[in-house]
């Protein structure tokens, strides 16, 4: 609850500041103002925009972490994979999301594929990068350990190079997952009539700054939600750690 605590403290103020007169209202609408346009997308279009982001946010999730997973630990495993592969990804790795999105358009053309495939273009990388990054820092003395009493190929991966590079991974894939939310505002602002980006775009077209405020806070809220999620299969998958958690002051 105490993470409520400056949200809270932000809103009191603008509703202050907005009331007073002090800050007009076409500008920074209220809080109050902004939550009745909740309640009133709330009884239409709202949930639609809900789950229309939300659905191409785990598609383009799902795809970019599975293949990065997949060259990932080929590339962290092989020394040949990462001399032939390596130099190619961090120059894509350079390349600006948005980029990409004329290049989609005039591939895939402006339904679901293009939005999903920019969205699985950021996703990969976090986790493309973290995953080779903790494969790479496993110790060299447990893998010799593990060569000295014969593990096969499976063994190795499954008993030394997963465990160690598993709070990589999930830090890649917490990365990743909010580059997806950033990469579906971007191809919905661009090309989409249904979304949370695209009202954004109704919201500027139409000087509703209440819509576009909207839209921001969704975002948050769903950003938040689903990093929560990954957060509790982290803490479950790395229960065994025991690791420093901060002082309680």
């Amino acid at each position: 609850m105490r993470g409520l605590a400056l949200p809270i403290l932000v809103f009191a103020a603008l509703e202050g500041l907005v009331q007073s007169g002090r800050m007009p209202d076409y500008l920074m609408p209220a809080p109050s103002q902004v939550f009745e346009t909740i309640l009133d997308l709330a009884h239409g279009p709202l949930w639609q925009h809900i789950g229309i982001s939300t659905f191409r946010v785990f598609s383009g999730f799902a795809i970019g972490a599975a293949l990065a997973l997949f060259i990932g630990t080929w590339v962290g495993l092989s020394r040949r994979a990462e001399a032939y592969l390596e130099p190619s990804f961090q120059a894509l790795r350079a390349v600006p999301g948005l980029a990409w999105v004329p290049l989609l358009l005039i591939w895939l053309g402006i339904d679901e594929a293009s939005k999903i495939t920019l969205i699985a273009i950021g996703a990969f990388f976090p986790v493309y990068l973290n995953l080779v990054a903790g494969i790479r820092n496993v110790d060299r003395k447990l893998v010799e350990v593990g060569a000295l009493y014969q593990f096969s190929s499976y063994r190795l991966v499954r008993h030394i190079f997963v465990p160690a590079a598993l709070p990589y991974l999930f830090t890649g894939l917490r990365q990743a997952l909010s580059m997806a939310w950033l990469c579906v505002v971007a191809a919905e602002l661009l090309a989409a009539t249904k979304g949370i980006g695209y009202l954004l775009t109704d919201g500027r077209e139409t000087s509703r700054p209440d819509l576009v405020l909207v839209a921001i806070i969704l975002l948050a809220v769903m950003g938040k939600l689903t990093d929560s999620v990954l957060r509790a299969l982290e803490t479950r998958g790395l229960g065994w750690r025991d690791s420093y958690a901060g002082k309680p002051g």
